[in-house]
């Protein structure tokens, strides 16, 4: 990604989903005022699965049904909230469902990919949950099919639409953090014994798990990297074979970045942050999922004061913006503002800094 193509990239973004609705402004008794995307799932078997509550919440969406050929995984899953009272069915007879324009693939990793091809090869708006699966020829070849359809390929990562990366964006596109030349990530939190056995099936290790939530915002600061340098290391006493305490950095002409992920950190919700240190200022997200901003500036801007500040950020709901601004893509409200080279260099940088290969 270009310097040029980085601004507009920001530019294109900076705004998106500036107004922040909350869960409970999904009311059941909401009337829509557009007519309603018909949506469906494929799939229980991601951690993130339970995010269809958020479209079945929606009055943008009207949700048709969901797959899961797994028998045991969907026995387990028809009693939970976000998927009581759905219709089950195969994944063709949803591909078929008459006016079904968007599909959530929401499998174990290792089936991500297959079923979004298979959603876009039969013309259907996706949300893609991460990471996108383990061959990125695949993930290159189904955006591709994708970008020929004019078909929206979202990716499941999570703080894209977070209120303090929207500031960002936003100071960004301004100017006012100056040229930025370093950028420190984290994403980790304490994964339970059975959880890790999961994981450990993945060679990825955590950084595939978890990272890619935050080398999304990277390469959304700084774009493609010229090189990524992974120091993968395991940590735990449990001789599990994950690889639970990674970095990553990221090298760019001017500046460079770092990826921290672990499955041993304790509190480590808590530290989840992102900081962009640029020659006119910096910005200091921490924590990420209950977002708080400190930001220092060289110089008055706006409504913001020299010297650091803390500035409150209203309280982030996972997923809500994603549907909402997927429903305005869909309906041609206004472009999808995250690209096929942005998503193929996250994913590209994430494989790299997991030492997996890039041509299988």
């Amino acid at each position: 990604m270009t310097q040029e193509s980085r601004r507009l990239f920001l530019q294109q973004i900076a705004g998106a989903a500036i107004t922040y609705p909350t869960i409970s402004a999904f009311g059941q008794d909401a009337a829509p005022s557009k007519p309603r995307i018909k949506i469906g799932q494929i799939g229980v078997g991601h951690a993130h699965a339970s995010k269809l509550s958020v479209y079945r919440k929606s009055p943008d969406y009207e949700v048709v049904g969901i797959v899961e050929p797994n028998a045991e995984r969907r026995a387990a899953a028809v009693q939970q909230a976000a998927f009581k009272g759905l219709p089950w069915m195969t994944r063709d007879e949803l591909l078929n469902t008459q006016g079904l324009q968007a599909v959530l693939v929401e499998t174990e990793v290792k089936d991500l990919l297959d079923n979004a091809e298979a959603c876009v090869n039969a013309g259907m708006h996706i949300h893609l949950d991460k990471p996108a699966g383990e061959s990125l020829p695949q993930f290159q070849r189904i955006q591709a099919a994708a970008a020929k359809q004019k078909l929206i390929i979202q990716l499941g990562y999570m703080f894209r639409y977070n209120p303090g990366v929207v500031l960002l964006r936003d100071l960004l596109t301004q100017g006012w953090l100056g040229e930025v030349f370093e950028v420190h990530a984290v994403m980790s939190k304490v994964i339970d014994p059975r959880t890790r056995i999961e994981l450990a099936a993945y060679p990825g290790g955590i950084l595939f798990e978890l990272g890619g939530h935050v080398m999304d915002l990277v390469i959304g600061v700084l774009g493609s990297p010229d090189q990524v340098t992974g120091f993968n290391r395991h940590t735990s006493p449990l001789n599990d074979g994950l690889v639970d305490n990674m970095l990553a950095v990221l090298e760019y002409p001017k500046a460079t970045a770092t990826v921290r992920s672990s499955a041993v950190e304790v509190e480590g919700f808590a530290r989840r942050q992102l900081t962009v240190c640029g020659t006119e200022g910096t910005l200091h997200i921490q924590p990420l999922d209950n977002p708080s901003a400190r930001l220092a500036l060289s110089q008055p801007r706006g409504d913001f004061s020299a010297g650091y500040q803390d500035i409150a950020l209203p309280k982030y709901v996972r997923y809500v913006n994603d549907a909402a601004d997927m429903a305005e893509c869909i309906r041609g409200e206004k472009e999808f503002p995250f690209t096929p080279a942005h998503d193929v260099a996250v994913q590209k940088s994430l494989l790299t800094a997991c030492d997996l290969a890039l041509d299988k």
